[in-house]
C-alpha cells in the first residue's frame, strides 16, 4: 500500500512546489496565455463570419451567374431566331428576284423570237416577190420575143401609170 500513497513529505513539496508554480504562472503568464486565447476566438470567430460572409456572397454570385446563363440563353436564341429570319427573308427575296429576272429574261425572249418571226418573214416575202417579179420578167420576155413588141408593151404600161395617177 505504500506504492500507492506517497510519503506526505512528498505531498506536501509537490503541493508547495505546484502552488509556487501556479501563483507564477497566474502572475505572468495567465494573462497572456487567455489574452491569446480570447484572440485565437475571436480569430477564429472572425474567420468564421468572414466564411460565411464569402459563402452568402458566393451563393449570391452563383445565382447572379445563372441569371446571367439564362439571359445570355435567350439572347443566343434571339439571335438565332432573327438569323434565321434574316435568312429566310434573303432566300425569299432572292427567289422572288430570281422569278423577275425569269420573267423579264421569257418576255425579252418572246420579243426577240417574235422579232426574228417578224424579220424571217418579212424576208421570205422579200425572196417571194424577188421570185415573182423574175419569174413574170421571164415570162414576159418569152411572151414578147421582139423588141417592137416589148416597147409596145413598156408604152401601154406606162400610160396606164399616168392615168392611174391623174
Amino acid at each position: 500500500m505504500q506504492l500507492l500513497m506517497p510519503a506526505l513529505g512528498y505531498f506536501v513539496w509537490t503541493l508547495v512546489a505546484f502552488l509556487i508554480v501556479f501563483f507564477i504562472l497566474k502572475k505572468f503568464a495567465w494573462k497572456p496565455i487567455l489574452t491569446a486565447l480570447s484572440d485565437r476566438e475571436k480569430n477564429i470567430a472572425d474567420s468564421i463570419a468572414t466564411a460565411e460572409k464569402i459563402k452568402v456572397e458566393m451563393a449570391q454570385m452563383k445565382s447572379e451567374n445563372e441569371a446571367l446563363m439564362v439571359k445570355a440563353r435567350e439572347e443566343r436564341a434571339q439571335m438565332l431566331k432573327e438569323a434565321k429570319e434574316i435568312k429566310d427573308r434573303i432566300i425569299s427575296e432572292a427567289k422572288e428576284q430570281a422569278k423577275e429576272e425569269a420573267s423579264k429574261i421569257m418576255v425579252d425572249a418572246q420579243a426577240t423570237i417574235e422579232q426574228k418571226k417578224n424579220a424571217a418573214i418579212t424576208e421570205v416575202k422579200n425572196s417571194i416577190g424577188s421570185m415573182v417579179i423574175e419569174v413574170t420578167e421571164k415570162v414576159i420576155r418569152r411572151e414578147l420575143a421582139g423588141k417592137a413588141e416589148q416597147e409596145a408593151y413598156i408604152r401601154d404600161i406606162a400610160r396606164e401609170l399616168s392615168a392611174g395617177r391623174n
